[in-house]
């Protein structure tokens, strides 16, 4: 029987992370769903994740100040990052990779698309 991978997914808009979710649980992944930096920081403190999707823009911290703050946790600083944003400009593509993104998809998104880059993210960072 496969691993089953677990993903942190840091969406604030409820319709996104549903569909994200349902596409992913699909594949075969463990989803945690939070919605601010809160949540998120709740989540990572008692799991360990195979992947984490950050949308950047979110209420309160975005994911940008998100990802540097669960990157401070020891278990979490070489977990990889997929950021994701209707906002693909130049700078938050570099600013993404700057942290040590592994991805950035720009919404909308292709649902087939979508998760063909998480499930590939999710073989390069586990070993087999």
């Amino acid at each position: 029987m496969a691993v089953q991978r677990k993903i942190l997914l840091v969406e604030d808009e409820t319709s996104v992370a549903m569909m994200i979710t349902f596409l992913l649980t699909r594949a075969g992944c463990d989803v945690q769903s939070a919605w601010n930096l809160e949540k998120a920081l709740r989540l990572a403190e008692g799991h360990d994740f195979n992947l984490i999707v950050l949308d950047i823009n979110l209420p309160q911290a975005g994911g940008f100040e998100i990802c540097r703050r669960l990157r401070e946790l020891p278990h979490l600083q070489n977990t990889p990052v997929v950021f994701m944003s209707g906002c693909a400009t130049l700078e938050n593509q570099q600013r993404a990779f700057v942290l040590g993104a592994v991805d950035f998809i720009e919404k909308p998104f292709a649902p087939r698309d979508f998760v063909s880059r998480i499930l590939s993210h999710l073989k390069e960072s586990t070993p087999a």
